[in-house]
């Protein structure tokens, strides 16, 4: 009876109650979704706006009021969130795998593809909207010191959010879905080191600029660290394969304990 009862409000249910309850389970990825697309349309309307007009000259007294600050803002708030959030996932973690329950590991596991989505949009953003616009800025003007607008933006901004959204959501999954808890994600891992490791390789980028590659070549041998740290991503096949069958264990477990002849 009671399961004749569930099914005939699911039935029952309207088109807008769907759509409000999709929109409840999903509430995460839809408003951090829309709060980094407004924070990356913002940064990049300030790089239009000042960057020819007041960001070319960094020994300038109009680059120190317009740009540095918002250098400094960056890395207090992206060191800020990774900290605190990863923190906060560690303390709070769960010690007993087994009480949690299946249901709500399943979704756990839409909470965290929808934390990738959010990555993903936010990778789109960087790929199609700030990597170019560094190359072609570096071809029409004099790169002065490694703190240019576009570096500002991109450097220490854009691409390592990627990694303070990586590392909590390495913590979390790691600390809340009973198949990862006490183990390590190879292929997370990899993606995850692969992306932090790029920051370093900034400043071997940016010590060959110096020295040796004046012009911003985009086949430059100094540039080859990007590309090998960017295939990283490509694990993201393997661990994807891993959340999709986990998935689809817990969904053909949770239907079969949910569908019971016996009681019919």
């Amino acid at each position: 009876m009671a399961r004749e009862n569930t099914q005939s409000i699911a039935l029952d249910g309207s088109a807008d109650s769907k759509v409000a309850g999709h929109f409840k389970r999903n509430r995460f990825a839809y408003v951090f979704g829309a709060i980094v697309i407004a924070a990356g349309t913002a940064i990049r309307i300030y790089l239009d706006t000042m960057g020819f007009t007041v960001g070319t000259d960094y020994y300038s007294e109009e680059f120190q009021k317009y740009w540095m600050p918002v250098l400094y803002g960056e890395l207090i708030l992206l060191s800020s969130f990774t900290i605190i959030l990863s923190v906060y996932c560690w303390m709070t973690r769960e010690t007993d795998a087994s009480s949690i329950s299946k249901e709500l590991e399943l979704s756990r596991y839409w909470k965290l593809l929808g934390i990738f989505t959010v990555m993903g949009i936010w990778a789109g953003c960087v790929a199609s909207n700030a990597v170019e616009s560094d190359a072609a800025w570096h071809q029409v003007t004099i790169r002065d010191t490694d703190f240019t607008p576009t570096h500002i933006v991109i450097f220490y901004f854009a691409l390592p959010f990627l990694t303070a959204m990586l590392i909590p959501a390495f913590i979390w999954t790691h600390t809340r879905i009973p198949a990862y808890m006490n183990k390590i994600s190879v292929p997370f891992l990899a993606v995850v080191c692969g992306i932090l490791m790029i920051m370093p390789n900034y400043g071997f980028n940016e010590w060959g600029h110096t020295f040796f590659y004046a012009e911003e070549l985009f086949a430059a041998p100094i540039h080859y660290g990007f590309v090998f740290l960017g295939w990283s991503l490509f694990f993201l096949v393997p661990l994807a394969m891993q959340l999709i069958g986990n998935m689809a264990r817990l969904i053909a477990e949770t239907t079969a304990e949910d569908y019971n002849p016996a009681a019919e």
